[in-house]
């Protein structure tokens, strides 16, 4: 599982970020770039000795800055279930090994090639 897809599909979600200072986010995702800088809204901070806080309508996070993330466990399982749907489109439905049948599709007939 990619972070970026894990973090595309956590937009609108509540998340919570630790800086790498201590420093402690708890918003909604508005958007994440390729970088991991993100946009949150409904931002609560809190200090890193976890004695203060502040209430911000929205904030900007440099992605280098970022130590870690949490999101909820409904946005992990939709990430592996949509990863599960496209591997099933890219193999045809064709079971657990992906493949579909012998090398090129012919289903194994090797008649009138003289082998």
């Amino acid at each position: 599982m990619l972070p970026l897809s894990l973090l595309n599909t956590a937009v609108r979600h509540p998340i919570l970020v630790e800086l790498k200072n201590g420093e402690t986010y708890n918003g909604h995702l508005v958007n994440c770039d390729p970088w991991m800088n993100i946009n949150l809204r409904e931002v609560i901070l809190t200090s890193p000795d976890g004695e203060k806080f502040w209430r911000l309508p929205e904030c900007y996070i440099r992605g280098s800055s970022i130590k870690y993330l949490r999101v909820p466990d409904e946005i992990i399982d939709m990430v592996k279930e949509s990863q599960h749907k496209e591997r099933r489109a890219q193999t045809g439905g064709a079971g657990p090994s992906g493949r579909g049948g012998a090398p090129g599709g012919r289903g194994g007939n090797t008649r009138g090639r003289g082998r």
